[in-house]
């Protein structure tokens, strides 16, 4: 969480004191911000949900993934993704991450198998995918991208907004988020099909306040929606949106500029002048210098955050899909032919890349000089870590 003030407790007073904390009703707070965001963006639908993982689901949902389907997912990223697949009743096959820490695309296309029909990019650490290279192989092997953006809010790829590039993109707006409302999400597109079934896949009871027939052919899911509490808060949130990635950039680019002569190597990034900025990343040599540099620097080894990789998905690893045998994915007929093998070293590189790459967040509200303080830091423990002659020149 960044930037949270009076704004957004008069703005959460504002609903509170009108009674109308129920998003159904004209003028309210969630559709003037599905309508805002859908601008921001520039996608034709967004649609808020109660989170970031609800909202991974209804976009598989709205995509139309279901037994039978695989959808790839990055060795790297929150089990709230290969999660998602799950409850869609597909099954997750995990593909390897390259250096700048996201989706490899030449991993995907190598792991694309008969009943692969989706994939999803994680835009992780606010670092944006090549999506370049993963949508000309979506279109080459005719597969659905879903872009998750829950780490990558206010973050663009080339000049295109993070979540507008693929078939559908999904964003989380928790604590920990770029923008926040302490919960929530939302799944943006710009299908018209993909975005109905996706609302009811967040609520399949809206239409008695919508009206019925104004979408696909209605069916089951669980409540997710967001509240008015939520809405407000993020219209305030997406105000700050914009200079909060400004300042994160700027932070960013200042710290690699004025390491740059340390001899550490800066983590490579697909799309530097458009990312969010949120971390600076290096890649050590080795694992043990990785380790040394960021106990000395004020860091942590992205292997080691110790929920994003994929060795910690431990229900995944147990094949327990479901609450009930009968609706575990990884017990349904269709999905028999569906790879569900994991182990420990099946994505070795990615660990590897990993647990020798060293992030550090950056925070827009950072003065100049304790920015200063965090460059030093950095400079000395290179020196430390690297040894003599780092600092000053650039290693080969």
């Amino acid at each position: 969480m960044y930037r949270v003030g009076q704004k957004e407790v008069d703005a959460i007073a504002k609903v509170l004191l009108s009674g109308k904390l129920f998003r159904y009703h004209r003028g309210g707070e969630c559709d003037r911000f599905e309508r805002r965001y859908a601008r921001f963006l520039g996608v034709k639908h967004v649609c808020m949900a109660s989170s970031g993982t609800t909202a991974l689901t209804a976009a598989l949902v709205g995509l139309g993934i279901g037994p039978g389907d695989e959808v790839l997912v990055p060795a790297c990223t929150y089990m709230a993704t290969p999660v998602s697949v799950l409850a869609a009743g597909a099954i997750p096959v995990v593909v390897d991450i390259d250096e700048t820490i996201t989706l490899s695309p030449e991993a995907v296309e190598q792991a694309v198998g008969p009943r692969t029909r989706a994939v999803i990019p994680v835009h992780m650490w606010g670092l944006a995918c090549n999506m370049t290279a993963i949508m000309r192989i979506a279109r080459k092997r005719e597969l659905l991208v879903v872009e998750d953006a829950c780490q990558g809010v206010g973050g663009a790829y080339k000049g295109r907004m993070l979540g507008s590039i693929g078939h559908a993109g999904v964003f989380s707006f928790n604590y920990y988020k770029n923008m926040t409302c302490g919960e929530g999400g939302a799944v943006v597109t710009n299908d018209d099909y993909v975005a109905g079934r996706a609302r009811c896949a967040v609520d399949c009871c809206s239409f008695y306040w919508t009206g019925r027939g104004k979408g696909p052919v209605s069916f089951v899911s669980n409540g997710s929606r967001a509240s008015e509490i939520e809405g407000a808060m993020l219209n305030v949130q997406l105000d700050r949106i914009g200079s909060i990635v400004r300042a994160l950039r700027r932070q960013k680019k200042r710290i690699l500029r004025e390491t740059a002569d340390t001899g550490l190597k800066a983590t490579p990034s697909n799309s530097p002048d458009y990312e969010c900025g949120s971390h600076v990343m290096y890649t050590l040599p080795t694992e043990g210098q990785a380790d040394g540099f960021a106990a000395l620097a004020g860091g942590t080894v992205a292997g080691k955050t110790g929920r994003h990789v994929y060795t910690q998905w431990d229900p995944i690893f147990a094949h327990r899909g479901a609450h009930h045998p009968a609706l575990n994915p990884f017990k349904l007929p269709q999905n028999r032919r569906c790879r569900k093998r994991y182990t420990k070293g099946m994505c070795a590189a990615s660990l590897d890349i990993l647990n020798r790459t060293v992030m550090m967040g950056t925070h827009p509200d950072r003065r100049r000089d304790r920015v200063t303080q965090v460059i030093k830091r950095i400079k000395a423990a290179a020196a430390e870590v690297l040894g003599p002659g780092s600092s000053g020149k650039k290693r080969r």
